[in-house]
């Protein structure tokens, strides 16, 4: 990577008015409006989500009307200068999992999280979609038909085999779910061997052997990526540890020897003027608890993140997310139970934005390059070593990591 490379910034997209739904009630006049927000912000790369559900209401069948507004999506993308990154088998978003109709079967297993399926809650389990020979034969088709459509459109930035896809099933073991992540990625590049691919992993990925080791999954795609949140981190030095995502970032390319993009880091914020301050309340799991940063604390974490993850070598750092969601939203999955996730984005309810947009809005007009000399990493760690006990080695290099 060249030393004038530039570091990357982007922001992940639900549209503020329809969230998730945004596929079954689409709108272009509402995309180009955010979009126009989020170039005007110095932002260069959108992380857009293919909610499985909506996008193949049959395993033999995309839905041409989807495919359709991707289409749009682009074009708005490359009108204003951005970048899509397209993130496919998207069944795990924000709380709840949302599973394809024609997957579901059996019961729920034990602990699992709330399921949405053609746009309603639903009491169900599924089939695993790492294993199951109708799931594969969809997920081949779902690729090569979008990848197809849109190998060639200048508003293409990359491709991402799924968010943080452990949250919606487990491969049978980490040979099986480098298998899996290989499969999907030659097919991709077989059909477009131009852009780079890569699968959104999350810090589980590093606290346990789930099945999607980062050192095998990112040793197949082209890109490693880290999704990183110390409030939801009970070793983190509290909720707004602005060292836990640089670091997160470092130890995943210490395993799978690549500079690792901090493709999901952020929090949620109370209402402006009010302080920071732990919520509380119930849900139809029990009582829920979180942490929610003033909007000025927040925006003071996200000033110091953002050098942190350039001192590691990063290429760059995608903000989680682009809006807090409408109040007709409220009542509907994952704003139901799961509150916080209201309060998310860069743009608050109104569209107004929120201070620490201002704060990546000016760390963009420095523009920032990759660091690729004086890097703060870790030295390359072994991943069969790390996997027997992954998080507690984890905690241990930790304790070590301190600021520069």
């Amino acid at each position: 990577m060249s030393a004038q490379t530039p570091f990357i910034l982007g922001v992940n997209y639900w549209p503020r008015r329809k969230a998730m739904f945004w596929w079954r009630d689409f709108d272009a006049a509402e995309v180009r409006e955010e979009f126009g927000v989020i170039r005007d912000l110095g932002l260069r790369l959108v992380r857009i989500f293919l909610l499985w559900d909506d996008w193949q209401p049959t395993p033999d069948h995309v839905d041409p009307a989807c495919l359709a507004n991707l289409g749009t999506v682009c074009d708005i993308a490359a009108e204003f200068g951005l970048q899509l990154d397209i993130t496919f088998f998207t069944g795990h978003m924000s709380g709840p999992n949302w599973a394809p109709r024609w997957l579901l079967g059996g019961a729920p297993q034990p602990g699992a999280l709330r399921l949405v399926s053609d746009g309603q809650l639903v009491t169900s389990g599924y089939r695993n979609p790492y294993s199951d020979a109708q799931a594969l034969a969809a997920e081949r088709l779902l690729l090569t038909t979008v990848v197809t459509a849109y190998r060639d459109h200048p508003g293409i930035g990359m491709w991402n085999l799924g968010n943080e896809p452990d949250l919606f099933a487990w491969p049978a073991d980490a040979p099986a779910g480098r298998a899996w992540v290989r499969a999907m990625t030659q097919l991709i590049k077989s059909l477009d061997p131009q852009h780079p691919v890569t699968c959104g992993l999350h810090m589980d990925s590093l606290m346990r052997d789930n099945g999607l080791r980062v050192s095998d999954v990112f040793g197949e795609t082209d890109v490693a990526v880290m999704h990183s949140y110390p409030m939801y981190t009970d070793w983190a030095r509290g909720p707004l540890d602005p060292d836990l995502v640089p670091f997160s970032c470092a130890l995943a390319s210490a395993l799978c020897g690549k500079p690792t993009l901090m493709e999901e880091f952020g929090g949620c914020t109370t209402p402006p003027g009010h302080p920071s301050m732990t919520w509380h309340w119930e849900t139809s799991t029990g009582p829920r608890r979180q942490f929610m940063a003033s909007e000025e604390d927040f925006a003071a974490y996200v000033a110091a993140v953002l050098p942190r993850l350039v001192a590691v070598g990063s290429p760059g750092a995608v903000l989680w997310c682009f809006a807090d969601y409408h109040q007709d939203l409220w009542q509907r999955p994952p704003c139901d139970e799961v509150i916080h996730e209201r309060f998310f984005g860069l743009v608050r309810p109104d569209g107004s934005r929120k201070p620490h947009a201002e704060v990546l809005r000016a760390f963009a007009a420095a523009n920032p390059l990759v660091q690729t000399s004086g890097v703060r990493a870790l030295p390359p760690v072994d991943p069969d070593a790390y996997y027997a006990d992954p998080r507690g080695t984890a905690i241990r290099l930790y304790a070590d990591w301190h600021p520069s």
